[in-house]
């Protein structure tokens, strides 16, 4: 297992190694899907993809209006937030870019999260990726995969194979391979800038992103950021965009001012919902007890304390949070999740109504306001709202689940097993994806959605039959 991880480490060196500025060669547009697909799927079964509203659609939201400024974008990019946390991103072939939840958590505005995401469209765009792989393609297609799941397990920064890769890479002497990443690095910021400046960003927030990675810097070579050994010459890369920012001229049409509260809102989700509980918990108590009078203060708080159980306390936090921002349909989603979390469904349901009908968007109130009339055994009323957060926010997984569940409740199993089986297709859960599909086909009477379901089986056996042969 160590010889094979090792010869994937030093092939997948060969296979990111950057190119500078030769755009000539590289895969199809087809070939880069293909192999996206097997690469996903390693990505999804190894890591969990944050898929709340609130973080991932407001993540796709800013990466999308830089793609916006692409004059013939290739693929149709998409983003992710991983729940891992260390300070990375990556981009994969045909336009999947990732970015971690630990380095989100330390981003302190827009513009810094525009920074990486621009760095890593432009890695994309400028086909770096593709002709890297075009060069290896005698490797085949499975074993390509094979080579990005071995980069993605070095750039996970723990566990067992996560160690071998590290090792492999050391036995292989990769510093001389490492260094020809130099030249794409700084290519991939030169687009970025230009991408920042065009959506209306400013470079100063990939600029102040990379000097707070580089100030995590520590002695110790497994301390050092994630990003920093997937991204190097980070040094140079500062010393670039300092002085490219500083010799620009301003530019004469204004810049895009983004919605505070946007960035405000994710980030906050995104510490109280996916980061270290402890840490999380000390903290924001002490931002309660030195900023009493902020009411994001109490609303974080009361974030944290509902998830590590506190409910009673947690609910205080909300209100006192709610009295200073009466009219704030997000805090009042809150408390009315965590009313319905506490078992107090009546309570649960007025606030919840009330946010929704001042934010009928807003997929998480429209997630917990149909589990309180289920809680209710108001099924009839449920689903109707469980099926507009998924039409409205196709992406969001958890809602399939609970859909399934308040259609199963009135007798509807037909759609009940099927979205059932969009939850579990999901969830990478493929056998019980298959149980909940076949049921679907035994109730559905729409012919439609009856060949919907058997091309959806079809590709699921298929890729069982591959994970038996694996």
């Amino acid at each position: 297992m160590i010889r094979k991880l090792i010869s994937i480490w030093f092939a997948a060196l060969l296979l990111f190694a950057p190119l500078g500025a030769q755009l000539s060669s590289g895969l199809t547009v087809r070939e880069e899907e293909k192999l996206s697909r097997s690469i996903l799927a390693y990505i999804y079964s190894h890591y969990e993809i944050i898929d709340d509203p609130v973080i991932a659609d407001y993540v796709n939201q800013v990466g999308n209006r830089i793609v916006s400024i692409l004059e013939e974008p290739i693929f149709d990019y998409k983003f992710h937030v991983i729940n891992v946390d260390t300070y990375n991103a990556f981009a994969i072939p045909a336009g999947y870019i990732f970015i971690n939840s630990g380095l989100m958590a330390a981003m302190d505005n827009e513009d810094q999260l525009a920074g990486i995401l621009a760095h890593e469209i432009a890695h994309v765009n400028a086909r770096h990726i593709s002709q890297k792989i075009e060069r290896s393609k005698k490797i085949g297609w499975a074993t390509m995969a094979g080579i990005a799941a071995g980069v993605l397990i070095g750039a996970a920064g723990g566990g067992d194979a996560a160690q071998a890769v590290t090792q492999g890479s050391q036995a292989a002497g990769v510093a001389a391979e490492l260094s020809y990443s130099r030249d794409n690095e700084i290519q991939a910021d030169q687009l970025g800038l230009i991408y920042l400046d065009k959506a209306g960003y400013s470079g100063e927030g990939l600029l102040k992103i990379l000097k707070k990675m580089r100030s995590k810097q520590w002695f110790g070579t497994e301390q050092i950021p994630t990003y920093m050994r997937t991204h190097p010459a980070i040094d140079e890369r500062i010393g670039y965009l300092d002085s490219q920012l500083t010799g620009a001229p301003k530019s004469p049409k204004p810049r895009f001012q983004a919605p505070a509260g946007d960035f405000v809102r994710a980030h906050t989700y995104l510490i109280t919902q996916y980061g270290d509980e402890k840490l999380v918990l000390k903290f924001l108590e002490t931002q309660v007890k030195q900023h009493p009078e902020d009411p994001m203060a109490h609303y974080r708080y009361g974030l944290i304390l509902a998830r590590v159980g506190r409910r009673a306390e947690a609910i205080e936090q909300l209100r006192t949070a709610l009295e200073k921002r009466a009219f704030d349909s997000y805090i009042l989603r809150d408390v009315g999740r965590v009313y319905y979390l506490d078992g107090q469904f009546e309570q649960s349901l007025k606030m919840l109504k009330t946010a929704r009908n001042m934010t009928p968007d807003d997929a998480d109130c429209g997630l917990y306001l149909g589990q309180t009339y289920m809680a209710l055994e108001l099924y009839d009323e449920a689903s109707p709202v469980l099926l507009d957060v998924i039409e409205k926010h196709p992406r969001y997984t958890k809602a399939y689940y609970i859909l399934g569940q308040s259609l199963g409740k009135q007798g509807n199993l037909a759609d009940a097993h099927y979205y059932l089986g969009i939850y579990h297709t999901r969830k990478r859960d493929l056998k019980t994806a298959v149980v909940q599909y076949r049921r679907a086909l035994k109730y559905t009477q729409d012919t439609a959605r009856r060949a919907k379901i058997e091309e959806r089986l079809q590709k699921l056996e298929k890729a069982l039959a591959k994970q038996r042969q694996g």
